[in-house]
């Protein structure tokens, strides 16, 4: 349940600060990298 929370968190914080397309597709990249190290 913790988990959810954190990537809720997250993914809210990254559509909050991208601008662009490309910055999206960063974010995403930060976001999934994140989940991976939070699941170790």
């Amino acid at each position: 349940m913790k988990l959810i929370a954190v990537i809720m968190s997250a993914m809210t914080l990254m559509l909050a600060g991208c601008n662009t397309v490309e910055g999206i597709g960063k974010d995403i990249k930060k976001g999934g990298e994140a989940i991976e190290k939070s699941a170790r």
